[in-house]
């Protein structure tokens, strides 16, 4: 049975199988700063400590770190992943619920996706109709203009 990681000195935390916040970072593809960041949202349990106070992670930890990221990735808020976390660790749920906030993550990135080809075919229209030449005269700038008049 493994000794309560509090009580350990790093070296042997590590022997044990903990990582240091930055071990746990490279092995999870997650930055120490947005370890700290996960933890202090609830997403991560509170590390824990060595004696002389620094944080060690179990391997399960790393592994909730990469869903974390891997949710990220896909979009998913910081509530959204608690969620999902939630979840995944509740082995009755039900994958409809699952599937829901998927299905809602979509609908918002298809959103998101509408809005970015509506501000590519502006700036394309705008683009098409600048001279690029020696002129001062320019409707890109016109139109930034009078969008900030607005």
């Amino acid at each position: 049975m493994a000794r309560d990681p509090r009580y350990f000195e790093l070296a042997e935390a590590r022997r044990d199988g903990y990582f240091n916040i930055g071990e746990a970072a490279a092995a999870s593809g997650v930055s120490a700063k947005m370890i700290r960041h996960y933890e202090q949202a609830g997403l991560l349990p509170k590390a824990g400590r060595t004696v002389a106070g620094y944080r060690i992670y179990r391997e399960a930890d790393v592994h909730t770190l990469r869903f974390v990221r891997r949710a990220r990735d896909l979009g998913f808020s910081v509530k959204e992943i608690g969620a999902l976390l939630g979840l995944w660790s509740n082995r009755r749920r039900a994958s409809s619920e699952v599937k829901r906030l998927a299905l809602k993550q979509i609908a918002a990135l298809d959103a998101k996706i509408a809005e970015l080809e509506a501000m590519r075919r502006t700036l394309q229209h705008l683009a098409e109709h600048c001279h690029g030449d020696h002129r001062p005269d320019c409707p890109i700038l016109d139109d930034l203009a009078e969008g900030a008049a607005a």
